[in-house]
């Protein structure tokens, strides 16, 4: 009976998570998991209007409260100048508010008790006196000329006008849509949503007075750049300073922004001399942490008769809250928003995009995706979809028409970003091959001569991941690499720490994958940590699907600077010139002798044994990379839904998502990677939603109103790829775990408008409820 061989943990090896057997075992270390002698525990007093002038604060009821130790308002703070915070965008933002408050749930006062049901308690009982004032709840509000001034506290600011920006050139897009044979237009709407990680925001800052030395723990994507924006807005020394980020139970890029619990924690130990806990419930996430999408966008397509797309036209507006926080390059106003022309050969285009101040929480995150790509693909692929119904023509056959074709790579697009590489058909075939699309077009046909109702979505994307490189991509001025430092001990096992942070991607697995690939040393023999800034090199963090293409490619490198080193102790044991020694899998030996060799944990041996004369012992380095390119992963989804006309109830039959992330790791892991991507474009699609009424309350503050698919509800997913590697990275790979949520939301709605569009309906925005169905159907007097 043959024996399967264990496997090593190569590249494209799917082995098990090395992560999962503590966390399936209930042994994560989670923030709320930490407990310190003498630690006390804070809870937050927060608004309850979205506008409103606060005339007085009375704290004296709940400071009588027994186990009360402390209540923090922002006149406390504004004696130490911590009153305000700047955000990761360039603003500020109101650590506790003072003169007013802009938007439900902000942060008034802190309550620190020896008990966290006490602080609770207590909390309630802030007296604060308001004057409401008008809210502003819509960017097309907040721009009125006769708009309430949401940051009146701002020098020289008139207005909620926050920024203007624009990409591509607009002369050029303008003569090729008045040359254009027609043209395409549509207005849509990506609703504002939240990340809601399973684990809420928390810190238990620790900050001992007599040393000043402060240990952070933080429900951290980015440690150690929160590190240095500590020390800024706080004024300790960074070297004092250690943040720690242990297990996180999910992030989607919830945990990148400063909150202002994580402040007035800080300042509490600080002030006290004791260690402050503080974690947020569910609402006070979903109603005050940062959010995601909120984009207004306008979109016109120039065309020729023959279907081929000329040009490219967008206006977008922005809602951003009450203060500018997005988490995003510096000089890119709306994130990456300018991709938005796709996996299309696009000659011009011109993108206009502003912002505005309304009364709600701020901080639009990169959100399972890259900034803002995931609005960028869903505009320009609901727009293919309405070109490819004015104009009757397949959806599959207007996309293969305007593909990049595979020889134009690299590709410079009309706003600017180069393409490393792709094939665009060929996933695209795969999918339609994989679906039966023309049995099911023939399907569709035979339904809609019975009245029934049948649609088949189809969606493209191009996403750009992986920032920086450094010099044009920065986040609050610091620019975006990351690192890698790898030690190998002497018996041949090695310790990986790195600038990133895993929330469950799976970073211990595949990062000591790279290692295995690299040196040859088995994945098991690598640890993997990350999060502590006292023990790993400085990184910009996990977030916007840059893990992978730029902490994996600087554990690539690192490697192979210590191989290179390996390979001249090897020359050394055997006797041999450094030229004529070669190395595969995991041994090196003499070109033309394979028999003669050394295994990697020999040489590991004698990098502290038995060294070349004048080489410096050990063998560890450290690589800060700074990639020369992002990467662009790209693929095709198709979908199938069938819709009741009695309820206007869309069920999704089938989905088929191929994607090309480039060389894949962990194959398994990838899989699960695109399968929650799937599922969270399934909900956005479908179910999720946090909306206002017109005083600005919060609707959506619960998982009774913001609703997240469950298995029940999630539709089965098959899955396909292609392989196309990234030339810019030192592995080829592209990267994953984002491009699943930015390219299906558009492929579940077109499935939808496909249904339906006969009938003359040819939009509905997101999130596509069987009421709106139903309402749309019966304006047509097609409801049954």
């Amino acid at each position: 009976m043959a024996v399967e061989t264990p496997l090593k943990g190569n590249i494209g090896d799917s082995i098990r998570r090395k992560e999962d057997d503590r966390f399936i075992r209930g042994r994560g270390n989670y923030v709320d998991d930490i407990a310190l002698p003498g630690m006390l525990h804070m809870a937050i007093h927060r608004s309850p209007f979205a506008h409103a002038r606060i005339k007085s604060i009375k704290t004296e009821a709940a400071q009588a409260v027994p186990g009360v130790v402390a209540v923090v308002t922002g006149a406390l703070l504004a004696q130490h100048k911590l009153a305000w915070m700047p955000t990761l965008s360039g603003d500020t933002q109101a650590v506790l508010a003072t003169d007013k408050v802009r938007f439900q749930g902000q942060e008034v006062a802190c309550v620190v008790a020896t008990d966290p049901y006490v602080a609770r308690d207590a909390a309630a009982l802030v007296e604060v006196d308001y004057e409401v004032l008008p809210a502003v709840v819509t960017p097309q509000q907040a721009l009125e000329p006769d708009a309430p001034l949401i940051r009146d506290e701002k020098d020289g600011q008139t207005n909620n006008h926050i920024y203007h920006w624009e990409a591509g050139d607009k002369a050029k897009t303008d003569e090729v849509f008045a040359k254009a044979d027609r043209v395409v237009s549509l207005d849509t709407f990506y609703p504002r949503c939240h990340p809601s990680p399973l684990e809420t925001c928390g810190i238990v800052a620790d900050v001992n007075s007599a040393t000043g030395h402060a240990t952070l723990y933080m429900t951290s994507q980015a440690p150690h750049a929160h590190r240095t924006l500590f020390a800024i807005v706080a004024g300790l020394p960074e070297q004092n300073i250690r943040i720690i980020s242990p297990d996180i139970g999910g992030g989607f890029g919830n945990k990148v922004p400063i909150y202002p619990g994580y402040v007035v924690a800080t300042a509490a130990s600080l002030l006290i001399g004791k260690p402050v806990k503080w974690v947020e419930d569910r609402s006070e996430n979903l109603i005050s942490t940062g959010f995601a999408r909120d984009f207004h966008m306008s979109g016109e397509m120039a065309l020729s008769n023959d279907g081929r797309i000329l040009g490219l036209r967008v206006k977008l507006l922005s809602d951003n809250g009450a203060f500018y926080a997005d988490a995003q390059p510096t000089k890119f106003r709306a994130g990456l928003f300018h991709i938005v022309t796709g996996s299309y050969d696009v000659a011009a285009a011109h993108v206009e995009a502003d912002g505005a101040y309304t009364n709600k929480a701020p901080g639009g995150v990169a959100y399972r995706c890259s900034f803002r790509v995931t609005e960028a693909s869903y505009l320009i692929e609901r727009l293919v979809e309405s070109a490819a119904l004015e104009m009757k023509m397949d959806p599959a056959d207007i996309r293969l028409k305007n593909f990049i074709k595979p020889e134009q790579f690299p590709y410079m697009s009309a706003t600017g970003f180069e393409y490393d590489s792709g094939d665009y058909p060929r996933a695209m075939q795969v999918a339609l091959d994989k679906l039966g699309y023309q049995s099911l077009r023939r399907e569709q046909a035979e339904k809609r001569k019975k009245g029934e109702l049948m649609g088949i979505g189809v969606a493209s994307f191009t996403e750009v991941v992986g920032a920086g490189p450094g010099k044009h991509y920065d986040i609050a001025g610091l620019r975006m690499f990351d690192s890698a430092e790898l030690r190998v001990h002497p018996t041949g096992k090695a310790i990986l720490k790195l600038g990133v942070k895993s929330q469950g991607q799976g970073h211990e697995t595949t990062f000591a994958q790279i290692v295995t690939e690299e040196l040859g040393i088995p994945a098991a023999d690598v640890e993997v940590q990350e999060g502590d800034t006292d023990n790993t090199p400085y990184g910009l963090g996990t977030y916007a699907s840059r893990s992978t293409p730029v902490g994996g490619a600087a554990t690539a490198m690192v490697s192979r600077k210590l191989r290179d080193k390996a390979k001249r102790i090897a020359a050394h044991l055997l006797e041999a010139s450094d030229a004529d020694i070669e190395f595969d899998q995991g041994k090196f030996f003499v070109r033309g002798s394979p028999a003669k060799s050394k295994t990697i944990q020999d040489v590991a041996f004698a990098a502290y044994t038995n060294l070349p004369d004048g080489m410096e012992a050990g063998l560890e380095g450290v690589t800060y990379y700074d990639p020369p390119n992002m990467t662009f992963p790209f693929g095709t989804y198709l979908v199938v839904v069938d819709i009741d006309r009695g309820t206007g109830q869309v069920k999704v039959r089938r989905m088929v998502a191929v994607d090309d992330c480039g060389v894949r790791i962990n194959p398994m892991i990838v899989e699960g990677q695109i399968h929650g991507g799937l599922t969270e474009g399934f909900g956005i699609a479908f179910m999720q939603l946090i909306t206002f009424d017109e005083e600005g309350n919060c609707l959506g503050s619960n998982f009774t109103d913001y609703l997240l698919p469950t298995s029940w509800e999630t539709p089965r997913f098959e899955m396909g790829e292609t392989v196309t590697p990234s030339p810019h990275h030192p592995i080829g790979a592209k990267g994953v775990g984002e491009s699943a949520t930015v390219g299906s939301p558009a492929a579940f709605v077109n499935a939808v408008i496909d249904a339906v569009a006969h009938l003359g309906i040819t939009n509905i925005d997101m999130p596509v409820t069987s009421d709106k169905v139903w309402a749309a159907l019966h304006e047509k007097g097609a409801a049954e």
